[in-house]
């Protein structure tokens, strides 16, 4: 090898480094910091028992979710995009919100009726930063709402290109014998019927390079018994997910889904788990704690963002390393 080559490699490894480092503060951006320990950065502490009537307000609980207000760091990533998140107002649905808003996004959240206090909360924030935010409350159980929400976000946004179907319903029954008529069919409706009406609804509205996110479970493959009827939905969605991926992918449209285990959001409290089994929640899972939400809006803007044009009709999961997903 002579002198020539050595300076040559040693200028290119120079350059590679140099690329490297200049790159770092855009990979590092999101949430946490880029070699954040996991483990210690939320409180593995039992959550303290507590109850609120269904849906609950998240700005009532102790404590309160953590859904990157304070931590999410845009890069531009979706700067110019349009979206629509269902469930937006609180847990998963608005860490989502706040990460697509300060990746320059403008947004729409939608959230049953009786979550205004909360809706409010996060537009105040991401207005007083400079977005565009559309509060479109109302109940997804109805069809017609559902085709009206997607006629509303597309046309108050001016657009849509990024719908995330994200609000749940969700019971915990000990038994089949103590699940209603009324609570399975609420829970397909909410979360099976209402993915269904808003992405048909939306298809039409979507161009190439638009993305379709939708909210799975570690349920949708390894059901909680206590579970029954919301397990059930997850296992559809997945499967809706993979296979309207498959329908879309000719027109240009990406269908994808996270789904996350354990993380504090208010479902937990309105119902979610069991009397006396609030202390047991995340305690389970390999990092020895429940999920935040902000934990997961990096994984949503990374499937809305048109980078990752090869990605679709695939399941992320977020679940504290139980490995179901």
């Amino acid at each position: 090898m002579t002198d020539q080559t050595n300076r040559r490699d040693v200028f290119k490894g120079a350059a590679a480094t140099g690329l490297a480092a200049a790159a770092a503060p855009t990979l590092a951006q999101g949430s946490a910091p880029a070699q954040a320990d996991p483990k210690p950065r939320y409180t593995s502490e039992p959550f303290p028992e507590q109850r609120q009537a269904w849906p609950a307000l998240q700005r009532d609980m102790h404590p309160v979710p953590d859904c990157g207000e304070t931590s999410y760091r845009g890069s531009g990533r979706l700067a110019g995009r349009k979206a629509l998140v269902t469930g937006g107002d609180s847990g998963i649905g608005r860490a989502a919100a706040i990460a697509f808003s300060r990746e320059g996004a403008d947004v729409a959240l939608n959230y049953h009726p009786s979550e205004e206090p909360d809706a409010q909360d996060v537009a105040r924030l991401l207005r007083g930063e400079g977005r565009k935010v559309a509060l479109i409350p109302g109940d997804l159980t109805d069809e017609k709402f559902c085709r009206d929400l997607i006629a509303r976000a597309h046309r108050e946004l001016g657009g849509l290109d990024i719908l995330v179907n994200n609000a749940a319903y969700q019971q915990s029954k000990a038994s089949i014998l103590d699940i209603s008529a009324e609570q399975f069919d609420r829970t397909m409706k909410t979360n099976l019927y209402a993915m269904f009406h808003l992405s048909k609804a939306v298809v039409p509205l979507m161009k190439p390079g638009a993305a379709i996110i939708n909210t799975a479970s570690v349920n949708s493959v390894n059901p909680g018994e206590e579970l029954l009827d919301y397990a059930t939905t997850k296992g559809g969605i997945l499967i809706f997910t993979k296979g309207l991926a498959k329908q879309l992918a000719g027109k240009g449209i990406r269908v994808n889904a996270v789904a996350p285990g354990p993380v504090w959001t208010p479902l937990q409290v309105a119902g979610g788990q069991l009397p006396g089994k609030l202390g047991e929640f995340g305690q389970d899972t390999p990092l020895g704690r429940a999920g935040q939400p902000a934990e997961l809006a990096a994984l949503y803007v990374t499937l809305a963002d048109p980078t990752v044009s090869f990605t679709t009709g695939s399941v992320f999961g977020a679940n504290g390393g139980t490995g179901a997903i």
